[in-house]
């Protein structure tokens, strides 16, 4: 079992697995469903289920990316962010010329008031809304994976 297996962490305090992981941001958005609370996942560039994420922005906070990149990969169009990361995880980063990085990604909750239909990457990606439990049964990094069920 790698470390990327077991290196999931919630709430503030970080474990850093890694010291020479690269940030990401990530955005966990959340709805009322008709059956509790719902999450949006996105389809990566290779065909996963994810949740929106990128880079750090310079003069953006790690929020503020957080809520730009749900604007970008899904639409979000009004949603209340939270000021810290609501935990996080380390996935590893393949990039299209074979190389792979690990990320440490700080994630953000969003509770979601308004999506549009039209966003910049509404051809490349399928968005979804589903419970917290067949999020976790749908994403296959296993540090999202736990981070989902750990909110259940």
């Amino acid at each position: 079992m790698s470390n990327l297996d077991r290196s999931f962490w919630t709430g503030l305090g970080v474990r850093v697995v890694d010291p020479t992981a690269i940030a990401q941001v990530g955005a966990l958005c959340l709805r009322d469903g008709k059956s509790g609370p719902e999450v949006l996942l996105v389809k990566s560039s290779r065909g996963r289920w994810i949740i929106p994420k990128g880079w750090p922005m310079d003069g953006h906070t790690d929020a503020e990316t957080a809520k730009i990149e749900a604007w970008e990969e899904a639409g979000l169009r009004k949603g209340k962010v939270s000021k810290a990361p609501i935990g996080g995880y380390v996935t590893e980063k393949r990039f299209d010329d074979g190389r792979v990085a690990t990320c440490h990604v700080s994630v953000y909750r969003i509770d979601v008031k308004e999506m549009t239909k039209t966003y910049p990457e509404a051809t490349l990606r399928k968005r979804k809304w589903v419970s917290l439990s067949k999020a976790a049964k749908k994403v296959d990094d296993l540090g999202l994976k736990a981070l989902l069920q750990a909110l259940k």
